[in-house]
């Protein structure tokens, strides 16, 4: 049996590695190419890289970077960030990257991704929902690096992503990310449960029980880990690492 994806979600601001908090608070992690290195070394499923800046900062992708991480790395890769066109995102996917991630241009182009499923196919593509309670305790969709509140309900949103043609949906919950204090289960098993596509959870893995949890009674398809594979503990200084492989072979 296949076990169940752990990916390595690793945030750009250009070419530097960094870590956020709740989307803010960005702490500077070291090389990207350097990085891969160890987590070709430690056998990872797949890694993701995400330009958290990019739209922002109204940039394009750094294809130079993001040339020598397809060079260097070993897994299936995937790229979000500053991703507004089709074209762009074949450069990206003929550079070696296997899947690009959309947030904000869907919600402006929602074409492009049916544009990039008939070019690539929906597996090259991974819907991106970045979601934050608000004082009331209600979900509430937003996009730009979360800094623009998006009326749309969130669960809707990730109906209409599928609907749309992406092969998978990637679900971050702003209040939980960088906390190491466990994933939101509530938001990850409404929106696992609400579409047929694979929800990777996205947001406040702390331990080896955090994933178990939110793989089994959140019915999330896969678990996106940041601080616990960049840092030694909570805390404490960056080092690179990954889960033992003992522990995730029993979350089969």
């Amino acid at each position: 049996m296949v076990r169940t994806r752990i990916i390595p979600c690793l945030q750009l601001i250009d070419n530097s590695l960094v870590k956020a908090v709740q989307f803010k608070k960005y702490s500077y992690i070291g090389d990207p190419v350097n990085t891969l290195r160890i987590f070709n070394e430690l056998e990872v499923d797949e890694l993701c890289f995400l330009d958290i800046r990019a739209t922002l900062e109204q940039r394009t992708p750094n294809f130079e970077i993001l040339r020598q991480i397809a060079e260097e790395c070993f897994m299936p890769l995937s790229y979000g960030g500053g991703v507004k066109d089709a074209a762009t995102a074949k450069k990206i996917l003929s550079i070696g990257f296997e899947k690009i991630v959309i947030n904000t241009a869907a919600f402006y182009n929602p074409t492009l991704i049916s544009d990039i499923a008939a070019h690539s196919g929906s597996q090259s593509i991974i819907g991106s929902i970045d979601v934050r309670k608000n004082l009331l305790g209600k979900y509430q969709l937003y996009s730009h690096d979360g800094t623009k509140k998006e009326k749309i309900n969130p669960v809707e949103w990730a109906i209409r992503l599928q609907e749309l043609g992406v092969g998978e949906l990637l679900l971050t919950s702003m209040d939980k990310e960088g906390t190491w204090n466990g994933y939101d289960m509530n938001i990850t098993q409404i929106i696992s449960d609400a579409v047929t596509i694979p929800v990777i959870a996205n947001g406040g893995a702390g331990n080896i029980t955090h994933i178990e949890d939110v793989l089994q009674k959140a019915h999330a398809s896969a678990a996106a880990l940041g601080s616990m594979v960049v840092y030694q503990k909570e805390g404490m200084g960056v080092l690179v690492n990954f889960p033992d492989k003992r522990e995730l072979d029993k979350l089969i």
